[in-house]
């Protein structure tokens, strides 16, 4: 690993582009390689097996590509293939998902208080946020529901339209919600809708989103093992897409905030 090389980030799609703009924000000097797996998108509805084989398909490109550290920006990718691919990847280069820094920021503002989770499908069901929490013994009472229309909503164009209001409404009043003081964004899509969902509990609850979170650890992690890059005022960010569509690149100015122009590497040839 080298301090000049660049910081890989993956997702299913392009939803994982909130963390990469928030990492960018935060390290505008790194190089930053993204690679979306839009060929395979949503994982929240596919196996963990399957989640599995793409992750490794796609962090092999990472690592051709000399990635000093690999971001798995998918709360779906992170629970189901984070500990094969730590293990495969070993010391070639960090590897950091999206839940273990949320559960760390929860479990140290949020002791003995109710807690909300919004995901995918995937997600929910791995238990996997209610296990992390639960073993650190903080009194955290965790409320986990999937809301799998939300993120194919976003990428439709609706964040923001009264009808993804109206859904957010039926979801979120479910009664494992009611005196919750923080809601955890357990998808990446999520923080594109972070305003309205605050907005149905009246700014009464915290909206957690975890990109800007884990950017904070991306950094910290660079800088324990002497990795930041240094000397350069802006880095070169290059995306990847396992399948395109002019949508999908439409999209980026969405997701990533500016038109990120984006190359075709399919998975499997």
């Amino acid at each position: 690993m080298q301090a000049n090389a660049p910081i890989g980030i993956f997702d299913s799609g392009i939803g994982g582009l909130t963390v990469t703009r928030a990492i960018r924000r935060l390290l505008p000097q790194e190089d930053i390689i993204y690679f979306g797996d839009t060929a395979h998108m949503p994982y929240g509805d596919k196996s963990t097996e399957a989640i599995q084989a793409y992750s490794i398909k796609i962090v092999n490109f990472l690592l051709s590509q000399e990635c000093k550290a690999i971001v798995i920006a998918c709360n779906s990718a992170s629970s189901a293939a984070y500990k094969l691919l730590r293990e495969y990847v070993g010391n070639r280069a960090l590897v950091i998902n999206v839940i273990d820094p949320m559960v760390e920021y929860v479990a140290t503002h949020y002791a003995g208080k109710k807690v909300g989770l919004i995901g995918t499908k995937q997600t929910v069901r791995s238990n996997v946020y209610k296990k992390k929490i639960d073993d650190l013994r903080k009194g955290i009472q965790l409320q986990a529901m999937a809301t799998p229309l939300l993120a194919p909503m976003i990428e439709e164009g609706y964040a923001g339209h009264p009808i993804m209001a109206q859904v957010i409404g039926d979801y979120l009043q479910k009664a494992a919600f009611e005196d919750i003081e923080a809601l955890i964004l357990g998808c990446t899509h999520y923080p594109l809708i972070k305003e309205m969902i605050s907005n149905y509990f009246e700014n009464k609850v915290a909206i957690l989103d975890s990109s800007e979170i884990v950017a904070k650890t991306v950094k910290q992690k660079l800088a324990s093992f002497g990795l930041e890059k240094t000397g350069a005022l802006s880095g070169e960010a290059q995306f990847f897409v396992s399948d395109y569509t002019p949508a999908f690149e439409e999209m980026t100015d969405i997701f990533f905030g500016e038109h990120a122009k984006l190359k075709l590497y399919p998975l499997w040839e």
